[in-house]
């Protein structure tokens, strides 16, 4: 055998394992990007922080509250948001109890990007928004779906020692009092 046969049998051996031109056609490129573009989509839903929902009735107080009481640093709003990644909030399945049936439009925001940003955790958000009925005795009322995040919210009200009273472990629901005095009423709902 010569050394050009040789050459030839090698390459046709290599190409049956390892099928360059057809890596390298029209198909095997688009293969190629779809699989680089599903590995980047991956990649940037996994590394995306986790958001929890807190529907409040006043977001200035809510914001007294989280930004200033709990010292919750502002967060900016996660990209997967403005793609609609994130699951619905799911209002229709909320009882009238905990939210707000009046259409005003102070009460009454559901947009996924509004409301209030804080970060929670290192890889955790809090979403604030309005939409959440006044509780017993026009107390400020919080709900929430999460009970992780209503834990994080009861150590951190611990740890700055405010005053605050547990009413029930299962589903969390529990009292702080602000600096105003002002009770705000912090409930987990149970679905």
């Amino acid at each position: 055998m010569d050394l050009e046969t040789n050459f030839s049998l090698h390459h046709y051996y290599l190409g049956m394992f390892l099928p360059i031109d057809s890596l390298f056609s029209t198909q095997g490129i688009m293969v190629m990007l779809l699989a680089s573009y599903g590995l980047t989509m991956w990649m940037f839903l996994t590394s995306a922080p986790k958001i929890y929902t807190i529907m409040v009735c006043d977001l200035e107080i809510a914001r007294q509250f989280y930004q200033g009481l709990l010292e919750l640093p502002v967060a900016e709003v996660p990209l997967h948001y403005y793609y609609n990644y994130e699951q619905n909030l799911g209002t229709e399945a909320l009882d009238s109890f905990y939210v707000s049936t009046t259409h005003n439009p102070t009460t009454a925001v559901f947009s996924n990007s509004e409301g209030l940003w804080y970060q929670l955790k290192k890889n955790a958000q809090l979403h604030i928004i309005a939409g959440a009925s006044y509780g017993h005795k026009n107390r400020q009322r919080h709900v929430c779906f999460d009970h992780e995040c209503l834990e994080d919210i009861l150590l951190r009200v611990q740890s700055r020692r405010l005053k605050y009273k547990i009413r029930r472990n299962q589903p969390l629901n529990f009292l702080v009092k602000d600096i105003e005095e002002r009770i705000i009423e912090i409930t987990e709902i149970d679905n």
